[in-house]
């Protein structure tokens, strides 16, 4: 995907075997790089920084679901070991932390290995803006699918990194213990629409979408205006 900005490019690389979406963001003058929702194949993600001469900046997080922050340590350990320096690792609202100290429990659960518990160096927090490469990602937090889940989203761009908030065509769900469908429909409604149907979303799943077509043919929104 073409960024708007100059020199801005995304890919995007399914990991896990639930194929969730992990975005790459980078310039290419000079390699500066951020990656969202590190969710596992940390040697995928290692090999495509290094054919493409990245300097991974930072690791943001949406949630804490293993699919999503399960692979962040061995990225991690991974970079340093080709002699670079740790990325900035940005988690999600810190109502998400039992969900990153719980990702070996997780996996289990799955019968997958090869994830592990993730450490951030800070949470998100509502309202913020974190500035990476020239971009502006602004935090928001919209819980239901977890407590601390967030989206980011780069308004002057016109993109948002969604995670499993809002998909093409369906939601998150919340069919966990923590899960609260009614406030994440709301979170959807209050949050994000209003933010303009041009705004093209980068789910944790699935193809892209954007708000506008989300807003008239997601059937969970359909009353949303």
């Amino acid at each position: 995907m073409q960024v708007s900005y100059p020199g801005m490019q995304l890919r995007i690389v399914p990991v896990t075997p639930f194929r969730q979406n992990c975005s790459i963001l980078w310039h290419e003058g000079t390699g500066g790089c951020i990656m969202v929702d590190v969710g596992g194949d940390a040697d995928v993600l290692l090999d495509f920084a290094s054919r493409k001469s990245l300097n991974v900046e930072a690791i943001v997080l949406t949630h804490g679901h293993l699919d999503h922050a399960g692979g962040v340590m061995a990225l991690c350990r991974g970079l340093e070991a080709q002699g670079k320096s740790r990325p900035a690792v940005i988690g999600p609202d810190e109502r998400d932390a039992f969900l990153l100290s719980s990702i070996t429990d997780q996996a289990r659960h799955f019968g997958l290995t090869g994830l592990e518990n993730a450490s951030v160096d800070r949470f998100a927090r509502d309202g913020e803006v974190l500035d990476y490469l020239g971009c502006q990602l602004r935090v928001v937090h919209v819980p239901g699918h977890t407590p601390g889940h967030v989206v980011l989203v780069d308004e002057r761009a016109r993109f948002a990194f969604v995670g499993d908030v809002l998909f093409r065509g369906s939601v998150g769900r919340t069919d966990f213990a923590y899960g609260n469908g009614a406030q994440l429909i709301e979170g959807i409604r209050q949050k994000l629409l209003p933010l303009g149907d041009d705004i093209v979303i980068v789910p944790g799943h699935g193809g892209l979408s954007t708000l506008g077509a989300e807003r008239t043919g997601n059937p969970f929104l359909q009353d949303a205006h």
